[in-house]
């Protein structure tokens, strides 16, 4: 998870929401990462979980994820949550709950039935960053 945080510091540097995200296969090797990237690549698409489904298919091969970790920094939108589940991700790790966005506010039972999920990870880290995004893009 620090690996993520990280890669949502990179996001907050470029003016992007600071959500950063890695897949890592088998327990130990990154084979896939990245960061919100909608405002430089003009795609509401562009989340960090999805860039790095993308990037850790393309490492496999394939497009199913099983036997692989998601570690992402924020409560992941209904949109990648669905992304998630079709790769049938086996476990996603998240940091800061999202009571937005988050998918589980919309389909708490999205995500794929074997896919195991556990929150909280470095959320108050996490939180702070969002916290001081928000800041930074409306003061006062």
């Amino acid at each position: 998870m620090h690996k993520a945080l990280v890669l949502a510091e990179e996001a907050f540097q470029q003016d992007e929401i600071p959500v950063g995200a890695i897949v890592v296969a088998d327990g130990k090797k990154i084979i896939g990462k990245g960061y919100n990237q909608t405002e430089k690549l003009t795609d509401v698409t562009a989340h960090a979980e999805m860039l790095a489904l993308s990037a850790a298919s393309n490492f496999l091969g394939g497009k199913y994820l099983k036997d692989c970790t998601l570690y992402v920094t924020l409560e992941p939108c209904l949109m990648c949550a669905g992304a998630l589940a079709w790769s049938q991700i086996s476990t996603v790790v998240y940091g800061a709950s999202d009571a937005k966005r988050g998918f589980s506010l919309w389909s708490p039972g999205v995500l794929h039935p074997k896919t195991n999920l556990i929150s909280g990870v470095l959320a108050d880290e996490a939180g702070q960053l969002m916290k001081a995004f928000f800041k930074k893009l409306r003061p006062g």
